[in-house]
């Protein structure tokens, strides 16, 4: 198969979870309180823009089923607000719950969030680490012509993405998982400074979610030394 049909295999399975799950997250009533329980590394999901908590219950359910308290922030709603306030909740959050030592799962635009909330948090020191699938850190030339305010800041050029491109001392704290293709991110998710870049076999925006790696460097960075599983994928 030539690269040009698999990235095009690639883009319709993407779309095909994504529409998916964006469906059953309409359907869900499920009580975020249900997985608030647990002993263990207490987990915060920080979802893209336009998805929900919701979109993310696999990873949600599965942490949750080992023993982890997993939180979500219904303020959030689809995560369109500016980074810098989506990230001032997420403090005030885990202040207000006496989080600590947690681990942020964040999905493409929640990984901006969470980095910008990991820079806040430096002086309490309450959020352990993140893993980042599928995030912008570096922007995406998409961004440049996008007409709403919530997706022109994946510009490259864009103060935010400036701004948190500075950002380096949280890098060491945050593993980046990303696919081989990101029809969002042509530029890919590599982080400079991270912990660990993980490039999955797969493609996708959306259904690297549901890569069995994400879940492994979750369960690492949770339950282990708060170091990141195996070695950088190449």
């Amino acid at each position: 198969m030539s690269r040009l049909l698999r990235n095009a295999a690639w883009w319709a399975r993407d779309y095909l979870y994504a529409l998916r799950w964006q469906v059953n997250a309409a359907l869900s009533r499920t009580d975020p309180r249900e997985f608030a329980t647990g002993n263990l590394t207490p987990v915060l999901i920080l979802p893209g823009v336009y998805e929900t908590w919701r979109f993310m219950i696999p990873l949600i359910t599965a942490m949750h089923d080992r023993g982890h308290p997993v939180h979500v922030l219904p303020v959030l709603r689809r995560n369109r607000r500016p980074v810098d306030e989506a990230a001032a909740s997420v403090v005030e959050y885990i202040a207000h719950n006496d989080l600590r030592g947690c681990v942020l799962l964040a999905h493409s635009k929640g990984g901006l969030v969470g980095k910008r909330a990991m820079v806040v948090d430096a002086a309490q020191d309450r959020i352990a680490s993140m893993l980042a699938v599928a995030t912008p850190f570096g922007g995406s030339r998409y961004g440049r012509v996008m007409v709403l305010p919530s997706l022109r800041i994946f510009s490259p050029r864009s103060a935010t993405i400036v701004a948190l491109s500075e950002e380096h001392e949280v890098n060491g704290r945050i593993v980046s998982v990303y696919g081989r293709f990101d029809p969002h991110i042509p530029e890919g998710s590599e982080l400079p400074g991270a912990a660990k870049n993980v490039r999955l076999d797969s493609g996708g925006h959306f259904r690297v979610l549901a890569d069995p790696r994400v879940i492994a460097e979750l369960i690492a960075l949770s339950e282990g030394d708060g170091s990141p599983a195996g070695q950088a994928t190449p």
